[in-house]
């Protein structure tokens, strides 16, 4: 007859619990970590630019977001903390641990519709901008004041001071567009194909600027030409007058004058939904309209009725045309339709 086996403590495996192991609150402070300026975002994986032992020098560094970032999102132009390999060689992978106060943040929706839920999604356009480039062509395609107004708003409620800077001056003339924004004081350059760039060189120059705009403006081929052999796609009109979308993701260059000057590089949008606005928000991106609000009834929504606008405009104080995209915005973000959204 086999003999049965006796056990003892050694065939005996006693897997570790989670409550065997030690836990604490407290978080790393990683004083170590170095700083890195976010270029480009690539399905997660985010490279950033660190400073090098010599004065002036910087590498680029490859990074993941570490999880106790939760669902903070890291984008374009943010400021952050890297821990891990942050040699920059090839293969080599850090963490972001931290993502620094943000001095500004631009943000737009996809639409106005905020009774969808495509609508009430915010998107981060970039971070820490100083500066909002609209860029807009004077033909081919015509400028749209409609997308300029809002470009202007979310400037305005993000705290970043707009430029107009038109392109294919060659093509028309500027008057059409500067009157219209005569009342606010808006500064603009005018750019042609022959012209050294000097003026918008000047303006960008020890900021950090973000350059919008619709599809087939000439916003890469300003960014081609402000930064030889930065390569950024340019692409045609079509013949309804609409760009083709050539940049596909956002990323930051750094302008050759060593004064750290940096313009961001968005992909063409043909809509800049303002649906997470205030209406506030929205009337400070009309200054010239402000003033005419101050004697209008309360709670005025000033689409109508006793609104003072109307006599505003009609004693010349105002452009009607501002007064019309004005409430052309109001309106659809209450749900209807805004055709200076993408055509005007």
């Amino acid at each position: 007859m086999k003999r049965k086996r006796e056990y003892d403590e050694d065939d005996v495996r006693v897997r570790a619990t989670r409550s065997s192991r030690p836990r604490t609150r407290t978080r790393p402070t990683h004083s170590d970590a170095v700083t890195g300026f976010v270029v480009a975002v690539d399905r997660g994986r985010y490279t950033c630019v660190v400073a090098g032992d010599r004065k002036g020098e910087t590498f680029e560094v490859t990074a993941m977001r570490a999880r106790e970032l939760g669902r903070k999102s890291v984008v374009v132009g943010d400021e952050v903390a890297l821990v891990g390999d942050v040699s920059g060689d090839v293969g080599s992978l850090a963490r972001i641990v931290r993502i620094e106060e943000r001095r500004s943040v631009l943000r737009r929706t996809a639409d106005d519709d905020e009774n969808t839920a495509e609508g009430r999604i915010e998107r981060v356009v970039v971070a820490n901008a100083d500066q909002l480039v609209i860029v807009s062509a004077l033909a081919d395609p015509p400028p749209r004041e409609g997308f300029i107004d809002r470009c202007l708003v979310a400037a305005y409620a993000a705290d970043i001071e707009p430029l107009l800077c038109l392109t294919k001056a060659d093509l028309g003339g500027p008057e059409q567009v500067v009157s219209y924004y005569s009342e606010l004081d808006l500064d603009y350059v005018l750019c042609r194909p022959d012209s050294d760039l000097a003026e918008l060189r000047e303006r960008l120059s020890g900021r950090v600027s973000v350059l919008v705009g619709h599809s087939g403006v000439g916003k890469s081929t300003l960014v081609n030409r402000l930064i030889p052999g930065t390569g950024r796609a340019v692409g045609v009109v079509s013949a309804i007058g609409k760009g083709r979308h050539t940049s596909t993701s956002a990323v930051a260059l750094r302008l050759p004058d060593r004064k750290e000057s940096w313009i961001i590089d968005t992909p063409g949008v043909r809509s800049f939904g303002l649906a997470l606005v205030s209406s506030d928000d929205l009337l400070h991106g009309f200054p010239d309209l402000v003033e005419g609000t101050v004697d209008c009834p309360p709670n005025c929504e000033h689409t109508g009725g006793e609104c003072v606008l109307d006599a505003w405009v009609g004693q010349g104080r105002a452009d009607a045309r501002r007064l019309a995209s004005f409430r052309r915005l109001l309106a659809s973000r209450a749900g209807d339709a805004d055709p200076g959204q993408t055509s005007t």
